[in-house]
C-alpha cells in the first residue's frame, strides 16, 4: 500500500479544523483535512457567530449568513422580560450544516486537500512524525491537529489531558408558521432560571427558528422536560419540534489543560474551549486555529498551550464567574443585566469591541460587581477558577 505525506494531517472538519486547514495551506503547507462524516452534515449547535467571532474567521462567511440579530430578549423563568437593541449587528446566525460545508470549500480552494465520509484509525506517534490511516491510506506527517471533538481519538491517542468539565445540551427546530416570525427574526432571545448551569434560548433562522436547553451534564435526564417547557412558554406544541438532538459542551478547567505536544495540537471543542456561560465556541474554535497554525508554521507547535492561554483565559476566568452568579440566583442576574449601562458592555462583549468586563465603566460598573460578589457567595465546583469580573 502507498503512502500520502502530508505537513500536517487535521482530524475533523468543523469551524477549528477547517480554520485551522485554511490558515496552515495558505502558509504553503500541504494540508490533508478528514472528517468521518459526509458533508454536508448537520451538526448540533445554535449557529451564532458573534461579532467578535466574526472578526477571527479566516474568510468572508456572508453566502450562509441567514439572519443578523441586532436585538437581545432576556426572560426569567418564562415570565419576565427585557429587550435591548444594538446600532449594529450582534450575531450572524447560520446553520452548521451550511458553515461546515462552506469553510471545507474554502480549505481546499487555498490548497487543502479534504476528505469526507472517511475514518483516521492507527494513529501512531513518536519523534519522528505521526503515521496514521486515513480512509484505508497510509498517511505519515509532521503534526496532527485535533478537531474531533471533546470525544475524539486524537486526544487519547496522544495522551492529552485537556481537563474538561462536561455540560449537555439539547436542541430542535420550529418552523416560522408556528412563532411570531416579525418579532423574532433579528432578536436572539435567552431565558434564565432553568437548567441549572445554562439557560434556554431561541435563535432565528432562515425558514424556522432553532429552540434549545443547555446546562450541567447532571441535567441530561431533564432537558427533555425542559426544552418542553420553552416550547410552551412560546404557545408551540414539544411536539411540533423537529430535529431534537443532543450535544456535549466540552468546557476546560482554567490551568488544568494540556493542549499541545511537540507533534500533536488540539483546537476547538477537542481542546474543551466551549465559553462556560454562553455555551458558544465559535470564538474560540477560530482563535485557537489561528494560534494552531501560527505556532505549527513556526516550528514551535509546543507553545501553543502558552498562547491559547494568554488569548482566552481572561475573557473564560469571567465566564466561570458569571456561570457561577447565574446558577446560584438567576433572579439578582436578571435585573442586574437590566440595569442602565450593562447592555453597552455585553454588546461590546459580543461585537468584540470590548475584551473583558472589567473594562465596564459608569453605570454599568455597580451591577457587574455585584455578580462578582453572587459569585464568590458560596464555594461550589468551580471553585479553584479565580473571579474575574470587575471588583
Amino acid at each position: 500500500m502507498s503512502t500520502r505525506r502530508v505537513d500536517v494531517l487535521v482530524v475533523g472538519a468543523g469551524p477549528a479544523g477547517t480554520a485551522t486547514a485554511i490558515h496552515l495551506a495558505r502558509s504553503g503547507a500541504s494540508v490533508l483535512l478528514a472528517d468521518r462524516a459526509h458533508f454536508p452534515r448537520d451538526k448540533a449547535c445554535g449557529g451564532g457567530v458573534t461579532g467578535r467571532a466574526l472578526r477571527q474567521v479566516p474568510c468572508d462567511i456572508t453566502p450562509v449568513v441567514e439572519r443578523v440579530v441586532d436585538t437581545f430578549e432576556l426572560r426569567l423563568h418564562h415570565r419576565c422580560s427585557f429587550r435591548r437593541t444594538s446600532a449594529e449587528p450582534l450575531i450572524m446566525m447560520t446553520q452548521r450544516r451550511r458553515l461546515d460545508a462552506y469553510l471545507a470549500e474554502q480549505a481546499v480552494a487555498v490548497g487543502a486537500r479534504f476528505r469526507d465520509g472517511t475514518r483516521v484509525e492507527h494513529i501512531t506517534i513518536d519523534e519522528n512524525g505521526i503515521s496514521a490511516t486515513v480512509g484505508g491510506e497510509n498517511v505519515t506527517a509532521d503534526i496532527l491537529v485535533g478537531a474531533d471533538g471533546a470525544n475524539g481519538i486524537v486526544a487519547k491517542a496522544a495522551g492529552l489531558d485537556v481537563g474538561i468539565e462536561r455540560g449537555i445540551a439539547l436542541e430542535g427546530n420550529v418552523p416560522w408558521a408556528l412563532l411570531d416570525e416579525q418579532r423574532f427574526a433579528s432578536t436572539a432571545v435567552v431565558e434564565i432560571g432553568a437548567p441549572a448551569g445554562g439557560y434556554g434560548w431561541l435563535f432565528p433562522k432562515g425558514d424556522h427558528a432553532n429552540l434549545g436547553v443547555g446546562g450541567w451534564a447532571s441535567e441530561g435526564p431533564h432537558l427533555r422536560d425542559h426544552l418542553a417547557r420553552l416550547a410552551c412558554a412560546y404557545s408551540v406544541d414539544p411536539n411540533a419540534i423537529t430535529g431534537v438532538r443532543g450535544h456535549r459542551l466540552p468546557m476546560r478547567r482554567i490551568g488544568a489543560s494540556t493542549p499541545a505536544s511537540s507533534r500533536v495540537v488540539l483546537v476547538g471543542d477537542a481542546a474543551g474551549l466551549v465559553d462556560p456561560l454562553s455555551g458558544d465556541g465559535m470564538y474560540e474554535a477560530f482563535v485557537s486555529a489561528r494560534l494552531a497554525a501560527e505556532t505549527i508554521v513556526a516550528g514551535r507547535p509546543e507553545s501553543y498551550p502558552a498562547a491559547l492561554a494568554r488569548a482566552l483565559d481572561h475573557h473564560a476566568g469571567a465566564s466561570w464567574t458569571a456561570k457561577r452568579a447565574l446558577d446560584r440566583h438567576p433572579a439578582v442576574c436578571f435585573w442586574a443585566a437590566r440595569s442602565p449601562g450593562v447592555f453597552g458592555v455585553v454588546a461590546g462583549l459580543l461585537k468584540g469591541d470590548v475584551g473583558h468586563p472589567d473594562e465596564a465603566r459608569g453605570l454599568a460598573r455597580p451591577p457587574l460587581r455585584l455578580i462578582a460578589r453572587v459569585a464568590r457567595s458560596r464555594v461550589d465546583r468551580e471553585a479553584a477558577v479565580p473571579d474575574q469580573m470587575p471588583g
